[in-house]
């Protein structure tokens, strides 16, 4: 239940009752749930939907939310900041939606069914990600991260298609408010709203807007999403915190304890915490309910004969199957072989096109355009036979392209690699601690990194705990899209280094890590004793160069993609770095006498 894969089966239990029920002998009931009037009121405003609407109108925005939520995170902090890396999965998910329209237009072209081309379009990213976890490889990180990637695209295209295409019609006052309502948003945003509740109240604004506008509210949710700031933490909110901390032990009294509360919170930005309080609810209510309250096709009285002779129902099934396993694999070695950029590290051919089958899982986007397009029609029914029948035999093809990339081409997991590259080198590495010492702790770090083993105390804690039992070894991973200087300390401090200062220079330079310009290395280099002259020119040799990024490239091929990373003697170090879960993995990583 903690893991994706948990989420999934939830799904699909749901789903699997609302056959059962809706083929029952209890049907009437399962109809009489979903359009059985919902009101909400306080006084004259009342909001008054069908039970049904309310899922697909009300929670299904929560949804969309959150992937807006998702969507921001890794644009503001994530793999999409790099901008190179996204390319590649961007081309998969257009092909992903045009190679599918094309499949479904093909077979119903010029009927009144053509109108559901956008069935097809969209993926379920909540069933992928879990059919991932089931079906996958056994490790499938990178790959994760492509298909989320690309399902940002479709995600994107497929709710402005249901707020577009799919929209009764406009009221335009309407419209300014929620138009209001996001510059609103833009506007908390830039103005460094910590708090919560400014953005979900104008995230309830909108909604009640988008509502009353005839766009439908799917639209709003993405969009809210997208506007919500996501940041790293910073170096000042989390001091600030501690000390807070520090002053509520000393004295804790109930207006200490709220004031470390809002300490903690300002230090993580408003869309990590939502996210954290949403997710849960999306995975474990909000989309099974979906599941539940659309999945539900009665295919009694010749129905599922009737949808197996239709072409919308074979339609849906191969733009979603077969087109998006076409699509997506075209549009993802297609930008490969034009070289616009390159597959994720550990993500291989076979992967990409299991990946791809996978997101023939329209589910959840594909019921709910369904529900638009067509209503409550035959049509319908047979658009949600084709959308059920979709998602077994995706999993299926899935599965069992894996199966065959892992027995024929090796390609067993998809996840950034997880041994040192690099063996530690005595005669190269710097060292803290005996070269012989019996443990070992490998850091990735930058000098302006503010959560790195020095920055926070956690590499001298290690040390006193240890003693002459660990030798910790720093390298160079400098960050300079974050960190404007750190490449330049990097290389002040081999400078020091071939002065035989390097430990010394590593250490001042963390503790002046707001003041990295040149002539603040030159005046540490001074403070140093070090011979000054041969200090400049070595901050110029392209030999020092080399060796930082001698140091990146290790890191690079070791799969360590931000600071800190720790290695656990040769194993790259996962989850939590504080001092105890170091010290943890370091009692594990020791050898049996």
């Amino acid at each position: 239940m903690a893991t994706e894969a948990g989420g999934a089966t939830l799904l699909l239990v749901a789903a699997a009752l609302a056959v059962i029920w809706a083929n029952s002998p209890w049907s009437a009931s399962y109809e009489a749930i979903w359009d059985a009037d919902a009101v909400i009121g306080l006084g004259p405003w009342m909001l008054e939907m069908h039970l049904g609407h309310w899922v697909n109108d009300g929670l299904m925005v929560v949804f969309f939310f959150v992937i807006g939520l998702e969507v921001r995170q890794e644009l503001a902090t994530g793999e999409l900041t790099d901008r190179r890396r996204v390319v590649v999965p961007v081309l998969a998910g257009i092909g992903g939606m045009l190679i599918p329209a094309a499949f479904y237009l093909a077979l119903n072209a010029g009927t009144e069914a053509a109108h559901g081309w956008g069935i097809v379009i969209g993926t379920d990213t909540a069933f992928l990600l879990g059919a991932l976890a089931l079906v996958g490889p056994a490790v499938s990180t990178q790959l994760r991260i492509f298909l989320l990637t690309l399902t940002v695209v479709d995600d994107l295209v497929a709710v402005s298609v249901i707020g577009v295409a799919y929209s009764d019609d406009l009221d335009l006052g309407a419209l300014v408010i929620a138009a209001v309502c996001l510059l609103g948003l833009v506007v908390l945003s830039r103005c460094q709203v910590w708090q919560a509740w400014p953005y979900v109240v104008t995230v309830v604004v909108l909604w009640l807007a988008t509502l009353a506008s005839g766009v439908h509210p799917s639209i709003a949710g993405m969009a809210a999403g997208l506007l919500v700031p996501a940041f790293l933490p910073r170096r000042q909110e989390v001091e600030g915190a501690a000390r807070q901390f520090a002053a509520f032990r000393q004295s804790p009294r109930p207006d200490s304890g709220l004031t470390v509360q809002a300490g903690v919170a300002r230090s993580i930005s408003v869309n990590e915490r939502l996210q954290m309080v949403l997710h849960p609810w999306t995975s474990y209510l909000i989309v099974p309910v979906f599941a539940l309250a659309n999945a539900g096709v009665d295919l009694r009285g010749g129905v599922l004969a009737d949808a197996l002779g239709s072409p919308v129902t074979w339609g849906v099934v191969a733009g979603l199957v077969l087109g998006k396993t076409v699509g997506i694999s075209l549009g993802a070695f297609a930008g490969v072989r034009a070289r616009l950029g390159s597959l994720p590290q550990g993500v291989a051919p076979g992967h990409v096109v299991g990946g791809a089958a996978l997101s023939g899982i329209g589910f959840t986007v594909a019921l709910l355009i369904v529900d638009l397009a067509f209503g409550d029609s035959v049509i319908a029914d047979e658009a949600r036979v084709g959308v059920l029948l979709a998602a077994v035999l995706a999993v299926a093809v899935g599965a069992l392209v894996f199966r065959l990339a892992a027995r024929f081409r090796g390609e067993t997991n998809a996840s950034l690699p997880m041994v040192l590259s690099e063996p530690v080198d005595p005669e190269r590495d710097h060292i803290r601690g005996p070269v012989d010492a019996p443990l070992t702790l490998v850091e990735y770090g930058d000098f302006e990194c503010p959560f790195c083993a020095k920055a926070t105390g956690v590499a001298r804690e290690l040390r006193e705990h240890y003693g002459d039992e660990l030798r910790y070894v720093f390298r160079h991973l400098p960050l300079p899209d974050l960190h404007p200087h750190a490449e330049l300390a990097a290389v002040a401090a081999e400078a020091a280094a071939h002065q035989g200062r390097f430990w010394e220079m590593h250490d001042l330079l963390f503790r002046r890590q707001d003041e990295l310009e040149v002539e603040d290395l030159v005046g540490y280099a001074a403070d140093l004793g070090l011979d000054v002259e041969v200090f400049m020119r070595g901050v110029d040799k392209e030999m020092l160069r080399r060796r930082v990024r001698e140091d990146v490239a290790s890191a690079e091929a070791s799969g360590a993609r931000g600071t800190p990373t720790f290695f656990v003697g040769e194993r790259r170090h996962l989850g939590p770095h504080d001092t105890a879960s170091l010290i943890a993995a370091l009692e594990a990583s020791r050898v049996p006498a």
